[in-house]
């Protein structure tokens, strides 16, 4: 595993994902009927393939590419729908995501935010209050039960959606300490794919928390 070729993979996750949603962007303007059953699929394949890759990292090289395709799906979708509501609103969440990902970057790489025990416990602890709290509205929402106040676009929506997004961007600093740490330790070449599949996963996460915590602001106006 190196550095460089942990970059390349990074590109080739973010070439599939973009030139899906590219498509799927298009394919929606011109016919929203015909691309929401590729969201679904996007949606059930990019997590089945997410799961696969979790728990069987050697098949990373095949299974990462896969997912970044299918969720480029899900991404071109939902990025259509809103921008046929919040126009310009796409860019502006993809602009956040990058300049995010630099900063971080670059805040890592000098020293900025060192990457403790204490710092990873709580970033994984948050994570998984989020991802706790977002399955329990799933299930609930099938009975009825919706947490409006949180989906709203009142201020504690609002800060909802700011805390989980610095959540999902503190993510993106443990993803730089795992590459570097698995590069340090000279793990296996699959592994970078691996680590660019982590990454991917974070960076999707966050296009996509931005993107909702946008749409509340814009719904305001």
């Amino acid at each position: 595993m190196t550095l460089q070729g942990t970059v390349n993979k990074t590109g080739v996750l973010l070439i599939c994902a973009v030139s899906a949603a590219a498509w799927t962007w298009n394919l929606f303007l011109h016919s929203p009927a015909s691309a929401l059953p590729l969201m679904w699929l996007g949606l059930i394949g990019g997590l089945i393939f997410a799961m696969v890759t979790i728990f069987k990292k050697t098949w990373a090289p095949v299974t990462a590419p896969i997912y970044a395709l299918l969720e480029g799906l899900v991404l071109g979708s939902i990025s259509a729908m809103l921008e046929m509501h919040y126009h310009g609103i796409a860019i502006q969440a993809v602009s956040l995501t990058f300049g995010t990902l630099v900063v971080l970057l670059l805040a890592y790489r000098s020293g900025l935010i060192p990457v403790t025990d204490k710092f990873r416990l709580g970033v994984v602890a948050a994570t998984g209050g989020i991802a706790l709290l977002y399955f329990l509205e799933i299930i609930l929402g099938f009975f009825g039960v919706h947490f409006a106040t949180i989906n709203g676009a009142g201020p504690i929506g609002i800060g909802f959606s700011v805390f989980v997004v610095i959540i999902a961007s503190l993510n993106l600093v443990l993803d730089f300490d795992f590459i570097e740490s698995g590069v340090r330790a000279g793990a296996p070449k699959y592994m970078e794919w691996y680590a660019a599949f982590g990454l991917m996963v974070t960076l999707i996460w966050l296009y996509f928390e931005i993107l909702r915590l946008l749409s509340k602001l814009r719904s305001r106006n």
